[in-house]
């Protein structure tokens, strides 16, 4: 099973409404689409969205990076060699892991398909259903409340509410406010992004647990650098600490782990480079009896399907942030996962199930 030729798209579609953390506004979901051809028929998909205040990627970059360097070595190898192809990928590029991730994951939907297996069966298949949150988008205190319960009202469970992008008092005001109006049953998760100090951290942390607002963790508060400021906060408070920006690459997750800088961590395949890396992540968190969550950046459904097909296979992904193709105003792809509201179940076809995309320009690639 060769790989005969890569090819890539790019696809944009605007959001519902515009996707705000600390560190940026989204009002348009962009990615590169790529599609990887093997001798024996075999198509394999993936996709990689820029991030550039996360990853560093640009449509342009991630466009070099899999045309220049990731296609001319991989043309014409075997994928029953994955394991040396996936070394590689690590190897003739350095960062660029948006693109090594589309490349990963349309390698992982073809080897599935070659062994005639849903790729959350090929990778360990622990349960084929999960649940995923919603995102309350970083506004005014009103704003994210009638959000939250338009999301409660819609059959979701759990909130991942962004802060961190104002002074601590004002979010604590938008995190009263979503609490009264959800009620005690709704889980909440925090998501900083960064944008707190690890004094100011521990400071807002410890009065929403005097207050009682029952937060399940909070991820990210410090810099993503700041590992000895990620300690201090999770020392410091009772509430559960999530690494996320702070975890990309496997030795960083090891120095989370060895330091116990945090107390579970967010896997992203955008982050980590693809599935092969964030596998080794997951192994090393779970050796050392630390949860996971996987999660994404705004992609459409064919990089979620890869992503929820991953964390379905490994028990010890135990928490799962996959809403962002129900904030896109659009849908164009065909096959993958299937939502029903925060539930999300997988079809039994083999490897992502993925059966065509439609590009920029509405052009239907298959």
């Amino acid at each position: 099973m060769r790989i005969t030729n890569i090819d890539t798209f790019r696809a944009a579609v605007p959001l519902i409404k515009p996707f705000k953390t600390a560190l940026r506004t989204v009002h348009i979901a962009d990615s590169i689409i790529l599609k990887i051809t093997c001798d024996n028929g075999i198509v394999g998909w993936g996709e990689a969205p820029p991030t550039h205040v996360i990853t560093g990627d640009s449509l342009s970059s991630i466009d070099f990076a899999i045309n220049q360097v990731f296609k001319p070595v991989l043309t014409g190898k075997s994928l029953l060699n994955h394991e040396e192809i996936f070394q590689m990928l690590q190897t003739v590029l350095v960062g660029n892991s948006s693109a090594k991730a589309a490349v990963d994951m349309a390698i992982y939907d073809c080897l599935s398909q070659h062994c005639g297996l849903p790729l959350y069966q090929f990778l360990g298949g622990f349960q084929n259903k999960i649940e995923t949150d919603f995102t309350v988008s970083v506004n005014g205190p009103e704003e994210m409340g009638e959000d939250a319960v338009s999301y409660v009202q819609q059959g979701f469970n759990v909130l991942k509410v962004k802060v961190g992008k104002d002074d601590v008092s004002t979010d604590l005001t938008r995190i009263s406010e979503i609490r009264k109006v959800v009620g005690k049953d709704i889980k909440i998760r925090l998501d900083a992004n960064q944008g707190w100090t690890p004094k100011d951290a521990i400071k807002i942390i410890r009065k929403m647990e005097d207050l009682g607002f029952d937060i399940e963790l909070v991820e990210q508060p410090v810099k993503a650098h700041d590992i000895e400021g990620l300690k201090k906060v999770t020392d410091a408070v009772d509430t559960l600490i999530m690494a996320d920006e702070s975890v990309f690459t496997p030795k960083q997750a090891f120095e989370v782990v060895k330091t116990r800088s945090a107390d579970s961590i967010n896997i992203k395949l955008m982050k980590s480079g693809g599935i092969y890396q964030a596998t080794i992540i997951n192994q090393l968190a779970e050796l050392n009896g630390m949860e996971c969550m996987v999660g994404s950046m705004i992609e459409t459904r064919l990089g979620i399907t890869a992503a929820a097909h991953f964390a379905a296979s490994k028990k010890n992904i135990t928490r799962f942030d996959f809403d962002a193709p129900l904030m896109l105003a659009k849908d164009i792809v065909k096959g993958g996962i299937r939502y029903n509201g925060r539930k999300i179940t997988f079809s039994e076809k083999a490897g992502l199930g993925i059966e065509s995309i439609e590009t920029e320009g509405g052009v239907p690639r298959g």
